[in-house]
């Protein structure tokens, strides 16, 4: 039985690199879950940006998302997202123009201003931290300045990327980010996969202080949430101890590649541990079909989101390809 209300669906991929394995592996790995998605016909498939992470591959975002969408044909491909304050505005305008120019109508930015790093790596990709995050919405309307069409006596010109329509989305895990896409427009996704806290008041603004813009004329919301699909409910829960750990390290300030899932998490975290861990992957769907449609129906009922993106830290090739196919049936 497929869902109640139709609403796109997406997939976030951070190309995760298994214990053993290369950053080439987990990237080649991508293209494939995204070549399987675009069949199934999902909406997009973003890439994220992560620095000083062993176990993430896709730190130049722009580079994987041009062998992502070289493999593809149809599915939109894009960032969720560039972490902005770690960049040049007319780099961005430059490397996504050049995107938008081989892709047309299939690339899409969403912007953050978190870092996406620890401080030393923030250290060597800003070589100075004066203002970083603060700057953010000026930056963000000085990236917007050069996706707009040239004009006469204009000194810098993104090219390619002037006049080029590329959707620009502001990502969040807080108000900051709704509040600023409501006054200009935008479509705002928020980070529920990892910070679910501020979700509903985030939303909340977001819908209320919504302006209409030359982008959007109502607002536009996507919400983030953990999924992974099982023929059983006991496989899906198996499989999705390999986020668990993975959560677990991060709180602990250990990341470490992708783990194989165990048979249980018992004796591996505390009861602290656990609730914390928890407490960020409160926003999943793990579970058979069954489960699975009606953790989604919650999360609709909840959210009244107007499309969904999902992650999945699954550890074996297969099980994901599965896990996303089996979700397609429910959404579709």
């Amino acid at each position: 039985m497929p869902l109640s209300r139709s609403v796109p669906f997406s997939i976030l991929d951070l190309s995760f690199v298994r214990e053993g394995e290369t950053p080439g592996a987990a990237l080649r790995e991508s293209r494939v879950l995204a070549q399987h998605a675009e069949r199934l016909g999902y909406r997009r498939f973003w890439l994220a940006e992560h620095h000083n992470m062993e176990g993430i591959a896709s730190a130049a975002t722009a580079v994987a998302i041009g062998y992502v969408a070289a493999g593809t044909t149809k599915i939109r491909v894009g960032a969720g997202g560039i972490m902005l304050p770690n960049h040049a505005p007319l780099v961005i305008a430059e490397q996504f123009g050049t995107l938008e120019s081989l892709y047309p109508g299939r690339i899409d930015l969403g912007l953050g201003r978190a870092p996406g790093t620890d401080r030393p790596a923030m250290r060597a990709l800003r070589r100075e931290l004066i203002a970083g995050g603060d700057r953010f919405p000026e930056d963000l309307q000085e990236l917007m300045g050069y996706f707009a069409p040239a004009v006469e006596g204009q000194l810098v010109r993104a090219v390619p990327g002037a006049g080029l329509d590329v959707p620009i989305w502001l990502l969040g895990s807080s108000d900051f980010s709704a509040r600023l896409a409501a006054s200009l427009g935008l479509p705002f996704a928020f980070a529920s996969h990892f910070a679910p806290d501020h979700l509903l008041e985030a939303l909340a603004i977001y819908r209320r202080d919504f302006q209409p813009s030359e982008f959007l004329s109502k607002p536009y919301a996507m919400v983030a949430v953990n999924a992974v699909v099982a023929d059983t409910d006991a496989e899906a829960q198996s499989l999705f101890t390999t986020s668990q750990m993975g959560f677990l390290g991060m709180i602990r300030g250990k990341r470490a590649k992708m783990q194989p899932p165990v048979e249980s998490m018992d004796g591996l975290w505390s009861p602290a541990e656990e609730a914390a861990v928890m407490g960020m992957l409160r926003y999943s769907v793990v579970g058979s079909s069954t489960t699975a449609l009606a953790g989604l129906e919650r999360l609709l009922d909840e959210t009244g989101a107007d499309e969904v993106i999902t992650v999945a830290r699954v550890h074996d090739l297969t099980a994901r390809l599965r896990s996303i196919e089996l979700l397609a049936k429910i959404v579709s």
